[in-house]
């Protein structure tokens, strides 16, 4: 068991590896919008309208924007890989049939491709936070290598539910009500731009139903430097084990469409 268990994992990341030898052919290109995007949204946002708005949290409305900057490049960057990516690998380019051909598995190509996910999405996150750095928001910088676990773990439920609408869709043009329906929501209303305290009960209920609340929760006591512990001990487990639940889901649906 135990052996067959260490060839499923050597055989998974491969694909780990394939898709980044891929990615890092255009490494400028695909790592450019992670790092821009975040710094205009805090020089319009954080600064430009930060101005006009008083303290949140007994923060600056930029020193409460930062780490949900970072928990949103993890949910973008998960979400698009496994739906669009994910899409394209499988349908137009054909790369998982050829990998059925080889001892590799359905198995092993989704835990694969979470991986990848898992990883590109924690790495995201933690450039986001290096990249706010120098603007003086983040209260306790030694703290910052956790942003890289939580936005692992926001990357992997959010990465399953890019696979979970590649499982359902039925062209590409599909994932664009994907994400004006589930993605845009998840960003607005996770408590990114405001407190999550601040919407009403039914919406705060609803909100942490999804991952982003409790990535983004996660992420605000690690940047601030606050409530670390009610962070782990309530927030993390919670996406540990919403993270799981989406994955489940994925790879029950995800199977069929990868052994036709």
């Amino acid at each position: 068991m135990v052996d067959v268990l260490k060839v499923s994992m050597r055989l998974s990341w491969h694909i780990v590896r394939r898709n980044w030898v891929v990615y890092k052919k255009d490494f400028i290109a695909n790592i450019s919008p992670t790092l821009s995007d975040p710094a205009f949204f805090m020089l319009s946002l954080g600064i430009g309208l930060g101005a006009f708005v008083t303290e949140i949290e007994g923060l600056s409305y930029a020193a409460f924007l930062a780490p949900g900057l970072a928990a949103m490049s993890a949910l973008f960057t998960s979400f698009f890989e496994s739906s669009y990516g994910f899409f394209v690998r499988m349908t137009f380019e054909n790369i998982f049939k050829a990998m059925l051909t080889t001892p590799i598995g359905v198995k092993e190509v989704f835990i694969g491709e979470m991986i990848w996910v898992a990883l590109k999405g924690g790495v995201m996150s933690f450039m986001v936070a290096l990249v706010l750095v120098p603007f003086g928001l983040v209260a306790h910088v030694p703290s910052l290598p956790l942003i890289f676990f939580i936005g692992c773990l926001i990357a992997l439920a959010c990465g399953a539910i890019g696979l979970i609408a590649t499982a359902l869709v039925h062209n590409i043009n599909q994932f664009q009500t994907v994400y004006s329906f589930i993605i845009s929501p998840l960003m607005f209303f996770s408590g990114i731009f405001y407190p999550l305290k601040q919407s009403p009960e039914i919406l705060q209920w609803i909100a942490l139903c999804f991952p982003v609340s409790h990535g983004v929760l996660a992420s605000q006591s690690v940047f601030w430097a606050r409530d670390l512990s009610k962070a782990f001990s309530v927030h993390v487990p919670i996406l540990c084990l919403q993270a799981l639940i989406l994955c489940l889901i994925a790879y029950k649906l995800i199977r069929p469409k990868l052994q036709q």
